[in-house]
């Protein structure tokens, strides 16, 4: 093991030395060594693949695999006499791994991480049997209010894998070309074809699985007839147009890859100015709570979009919509969407064409209250959306499990910023090899004899127990540099491990400090006793104890508790915006009991 001295300077005058080695391996990594190579010093190819198989529960490793690694690790010893290679480079190799090469392969992520990294859910169900990695004012750069609109901020979460994008749609000031814009606000717009061109150039670099397009439509139909004719050009063979019309069932994710589809409420042909202007999400969010006052909204509008009358006192939304026009936009929705007008009831359990209904956080966790049930069947086949309220003017966001418990597809959360709600949004979509569709456990899709269905908010006996045991950590002295902690003396780490779930599965717990260590041992076991496993979310972050001010933070990530792989894992950390920190990795066991 490798030996590291760092020095600190106390106040300009004073030394402190600190000698640190690097971690040998911990003990339960020594006894399954032990174990499976027969209490021998080495671990052939055959042992290696045993353990994997009956330890780590990775049953498509093959002989090849274990040959693979035994021969890499063969290779790096070659020609070094200090790891057992004589000068030719053969003479003293041993005919496996060992304990410490055993231990240095369980630390690579790449090999032996947390996850699969391959779809592998059933994508053959309708679209609404699946959670979907799903953006709120996807254009936006910053605040609801001034900030910037660029496809800049679209292009990064489809790198990211989100699925579903969400375009704000109004005419520009000389109401002959439409623009993406935050509507009634100061947020400066971006062209409607540079959004398409970028969405179509990026759709699928993370995931194949299709992308949705969102549109909240301020238009009027000649624009509307202009929207369909720039999808049309933009998107050609991509575009998804649905065969049948109305829908009686979405089609399926694997059905629709590679295609991009659309979703918006349906024209109004034919009707008067009152029935013509429907309230949009983007309308309802400004004017929510009061967010944004009504000197603004007119400022905003006034600014960018024009107000709906004229100079001349022509009202665009006054002319009857031209039935073609109408016609050729229409033909563009796969996924019809709409607003609940009166009781929210009433729009979940009318029976019918699938559709798309859109909620605020507020009216989901009020309708909750009292018709839970029937937004989870309402799910089971028809799609909801649920995005922030117009309060969250910073891009803030809430805690996602609000609409997944509840069976909702598209819970949309502004992806601009950074914080706990979109580390388990982004720890959700971790699953089903990131790619953005994570089917939907089978309790949220079944109904009982009496039509009776998964209750969230009901106490449940625990179903399994996830056993995390946190071993250390390594890669701090890589990534940071050696004051960005302490200034005087080398880190204080700990981790905190909480279950983010069902009310009934919530619970925090933590390791103790390690003072003084850039490369921390902990070496603790937690119990998570879990009711509603399938939900579960498992966050961990580390972080640096300070005594007189806030801890700072040393790394983060959240895995779907479903998708855990058991055995040693080494566990990559990200940073708060959710980027990969290089070094920054834990060494955890998981087991299910």
């Amino acid at each position: 093991m490798a030996t590291f001295t760092y020095n600190y300077k106390m106040f300009k005058c004073f030394n402190r030395k600190y000698a640190f080695t690097e971690q040998a391996p911990p003990l339960d990594v020594k006894e399954v060594f032990s174990q499976f190579s027969d209490g021998g010093s080495f671990i052939s190819a055959d042992q290696l693949r045993r353990f994997f198989l009956e330890h780590q529960g990775e049953t498509d490793c093959t002989e090849d695999d274990a040959k693979r690694i035994v021969e890499n690790a063969l290779q790096s010893r070659k020609g070094s006499p200090e790891k057992g290679g004589g000068g030719d480079g053969v003479s003293g190799i041993g005919e496996g791994l060992t304990v410490e090469e055993f231990f240095q392969f369980l630390l690579f992520d790449e090999f032996n991480g947390p996850l699969k990294s391959q779809v592998h859910h059933d994508m053959n169900a309708p679209l609404s049997h699946y959670f979907i990695y799903t953006g709120h004012n996807s254009y936006l750069t910053g605040n609801q209010l001034s900030s910037d609109c660029s496809d800049v901020p679209i292009i990064k979460a489809l790198q990211l894998g989100v699925r579903v994008i969400e375009l704000d749609l109004w005419p520009n000031s000389a109401k002959d070309d439409i623009d993406v814009v935050h509507g009634r606000t100061l947020t400066t717009p971006v062209s409607l074809l540079q959004c398409l061109k970028s969405i179509k150039e990026y759709a699928f670099v993370k995931s194949r699985y299709p992308v949705i397009i969102t549109l909240e439509d301020h238009l009027t139909p000649d624009l509307q007839a202009k929207v369909a004719e720039l999808t049309t050009q933009t998107f050609g063979d991509m575009l998804y147009l649905p065969q049948t019309e109305p829908m009686t069932k979405f089609p399926s994710p694997e059905s629709l890859k590679d295609r991009v589809l659309i979703s918006t409420k349906p024209p109004k042909e034919y009707l008067d100015v009152r029935q013509f202007k429907d309230t949009s999400d983007s309308e309802r969010e400004v004017g929510e709570e009061g967010s944004v006052s009504p000197a603004l909204s007119s400022e905003a509008d006034d600014k960018l979009n024009g107000s709906d009358v004229d100079e001349e006192g022509f009202n665009p939304h006054d002319k009857k919509p031209d039935q073609q026009s109408v016609s050729q936009y229409k033909r563009l929705i796969t996924i019809h969407a709409g607003k609940p007008k009166g009781n929210i009831r009433d729009h979940l359990i009318m029976a019918g064409n699938v559709k798309r209904l859109s909620l605020s956080e507020m009216e989901l966790e009020k309708a909750s209250l009292t018709y839970g049930a029937d937004i989870v069947r309402f799910t089971q086949k028809n799609i909801i959306r649920v995005y922030p309220k117009g309060t969250r003017v910073n891009s803030s966001n809430y805690r996602p499990h609000i609409g997944w418990m509840y069976g909702a597809q598209m819970v949309a959360l502004n992806m601009q910023g950074h914080g706990k709600s979109l580390r388990y949004m982004q720890g959700m979509f971790r699953a089903n090899g990131g790619s953005g569709y994570v089917k939907k456990p089978e309790f949220l899709l079944a109904k009982g004899p009496h039509n009776e269905c998964f209750d969230p908010k009901k106490t449940l006996p625990a179903k399994k127990t996830l056993k995390v045991k946190v071993y250390l950590g390594h890669g701090w002295s890589l990534d940071f540099s050696k004051t960005h902690f302490d200034t005087f003396s080398p880190p204080d780490f700990y981790t905190k491990i909480c279950i983010v779930g069902v009310p009934a599965d919530k619970v925090d717990k933590k390791t103790k400090i390690i003072h003084d260590d850039w490369f921390p041992v902990w070496d603790e076991e937690f119990d998570f006793p879990l009711s509603v496993p399938e939900l579960a979310l498992l966050s961990i972050e580390v972080r640096e104890y300070d005594k007189h001010e806030k801890d700072d933070f040393g790394g983060q990530i959240c895995l779907p508790v479903p998708e855990l792989k058991s055995g040693f894992r080494s566990v990559p950390m990200y940073d708060k915006k959710g980027e990969k920190l290089k070094s920054v990795k834990l060494l955890i066991r998981f087991q299910f009991t």
